[in-house]
């Protein structure tokens, strides 16, 4: 990235590397600061606002790059001088300065507009022109944020000629700083157009993070090719990030167009961030080129074994259509997957946890369902009801892990140290609690978003011995003296069971109705069904024959008023299971 501000798809990039304000004068005669008021004008011209119809009519220039240049000019004054003084000097803006009401509705509209853009600060630490140098990475937008505040809170105060009596202390600068590194990985010649993007070192998030993806569900399946796209795509270097994660135990590069940055960034709350020795010098087990541009117009959500240089890889072209969270994760999800069907070992789509029990009894409980079928529900629940039963609760992965076979002994381990929630699934007051860590998808939509740290990444790669296997049934009633949890006497009728992957769409995909999804995960297992059918055979013969239980647990989620009432039964009747186990 080498400008100092670039703007696109409303999300705005300041570039500290390039330029550091470190004065308000600094601010307001930056490209940064001239871009943005170009973009406010374009803006308010375009809806023929009031704010705008206040600009031509009341401020000299003959067009609107004039009246800009006045409006900045004035800004500049109004830093040094009150709106009296500035009468006395410059006659221009007497009739401006006397009408104190629309001049302080044009302030408080530009002010507005910058805080609802997504903003993002950028640090890289192998280039410093005149940007910063010895301010810590952590304190730049700290320092950045206190100085717009205080430049917005000094231009008020100038106009209106007093202080206010109540101050808020809202973030004003990035909503989340980024420092950059440019390592050099040994990179195939397929992969050639990918070398020299830079990669994402450290993260510094001010939360709550709230973004508004264009879409807010998942379409689809991802589907496989017999060919590289990367090798098709054209990129822009300047307009990439790339994200070095791990999923699980492999080790993933993700790389993301600027307009998607909300997606890329929000991965440092579900995935284990690398660190520095952990990938300089590597070659990746997954690469995922997240919004590329090619020549075709089809949208492409394509996965390519790269078997000569042993990488999985994922790519989604640039559109609005994939402008959606799900897209970013379920693909690194999905080639994780395929390398782990690859090596023998089961990809679970569902949750799992350790649970002790007051009593002193535990288990390592999976539960197994596609999208909308109870499983984070059945977390929640279990979470809720933790006062009153638990003694201590571990996640070991909460949308999806992986079964391996150690030492014969079944083990399941995570992939993410985060969850991807519906907000209208979790506790209210939970939400709440959680609110400082988490990142806000489209908090006011259908199908609203909450991506929070629930794990450590020691425990979900620490593998835990499966004691009890569940399918989650969300679509069928419990009457009155029936067990939410039954059990299968065989390996043959627990295949079936989990191999159709049953159940009612609760609007988090755009399925509708009582759909079924091959054993339950379209990321991985679906797309390699003959080699997964070996995998179940293998792994549900194992179950029996180690005594471990399986069995189906009625959440009724997809049932009317039974959105939380459903998951808590199951969840009660879950622990009564545990003590007699």
């Amino acid at each position: 990235m080498i400008k100092e501000f670039s703007f696109s798809n409303d999300k705005a990039m300041i570039n500290f590397t390039a330029k550091y304000c470190d004065s308000q004068e600094k601010i307001l005669r930056s490209q940064g600061f001239q871009r943005l008021m170009t973009v406010y004008i374009n803006k308010r011209k375009k809806r023929n606002s009031n704010v705008y119809k206040y600009i031509t009519e009341e401020f000299p220039g003959k067009d609107d790059s004039e009246k800009l240049q006045n409006i900045i000019r004035l800004f500049h004054l109004l830093t040094v001088m009150t709106a009296e003084e500035i009468m006395d000097m410059e006659e221009k803006y007497k009739n401006i300065l006397i009408n104190k009401d629309s001049l302080i509705v044009l302030i408080e509209d530009v002010y507005s507009f910058w805080r609802k853009l997504e903003r993002y600060t950028i640090v890289e630490n192998a280039k410093i022109t005149e940007g910063i140098t010895s301010v810590r990475f952590e304190e730049a937008n700290t320092n950045f944020s206190s100085l717009v505040l205080d430049l917005y809170r000094k231009i008020e105060e100038h106009v209106l000629g007093y202080a206010p009596k109540v101050y808020r202390q809202v973030p004003a600068g990035g909503n989340a700083s980024l420092l950059l590194n440019r390592l050099v990985w040994p990179c195939p010649m397929e992969y050639s157009i990918l070398e020299g993007i830079p990669f994402i070192d450290t993260i510094s998030l001010e939360t709550p993070f709230i973004t508004y993806p264009k879409k807010n569900k998942r379409d689809g399946y991802f589907n496989e090719v017999n060919y590289n796209p990367v090798k098709e795509c054209s990129l822009n270097k300047e307009h990439w990030f790339c994200f070095p994660i791990k999923v699980g135990e492999l080790l993933a590069y993700i790389y993301f167009h600027r307009d998607f940055m909300d997606h890329g960034v929000s991965l440092c709350n579900l995935f284990e961030v690398a660190r520095e020795e952990e990938y300089r010098g590597r070659k990746p087990d997954i690469i995922y080129v997240f919004g590329a541009k090619d020549n075709s117009e089809e949208l492409k959500t394509i996965f390519y074994d790269d078997v000569k240089n042993d990488i999985m890889v994922g790519y989604v072209s640039h559109s609005q259509e994939i402008d959606y969270f799900g897209y970013m994760k379920k693909m690194t999800l999905t080639l994780h997957n395929l390398i782990m069907i690859k090596r023998g070992h089961l990809p679970i789509h569902g949750a799992m946890v350790n649970i002790i029990l007051k009593n002193g009894k535990s288990a390592n409980v999976v539960i197994v369902g596609d999208s909308g079928a109870g499983k984070s529900e059945s977390l929640e629940a279990f979470r809720s009801l933790s006062e009153e039963y638990v003694s201590d609760m571990t996640i070991v992965f909460d949308d999806m892990g992986t079964l391996k076979v150690i030492d014969e002994n079944i083990k399941g381990y995570g992939t993410e140290i985060g969850a991807f929630v519906r907000l209208d699934d979790l506790d209210q007051g939970y939400a709440f609690k959680e609110i400082d860590k988490s990142i806000f998808m489209n908090p006011d939509k259908t199908n609203a978003r909450l991506v929070m740290p629930v794990a450590s990444y020691k425990d979900i790669i620490k593998g835990y011995n499966v004691d009890l296997f569940l399918y989650a049934n969300n679509f069928q009633e419990v009457k009155p003296g029936e067990k939410a949890i039954r059990f299968f006497d065989n390996s043959v009728e627990a295949i079936n069971t989990f191999r159709e992957g049953a159940r009612l769409a609760k609007g988090t995909t755009t399925e509708k109705g009582l759909v079924k999804s091959y054993f339950a995960n379209p990321f991985g297992p679906y797309q390699k069904q003959e080699e997964t059918d070996k995998l179940l055979d293998l792994y549900f013969n194992k179950f029996f024959e180690k005594g471990i239980k399986v069995g189906e647990i009625m959440t009724c989620l997809a049932l009317e008023n039974m959105e939380k009432e459903g998951p808590r039964n199951a969840a009660v009747e879950l622990f009564e299971l545990i003590k007699n186990l």
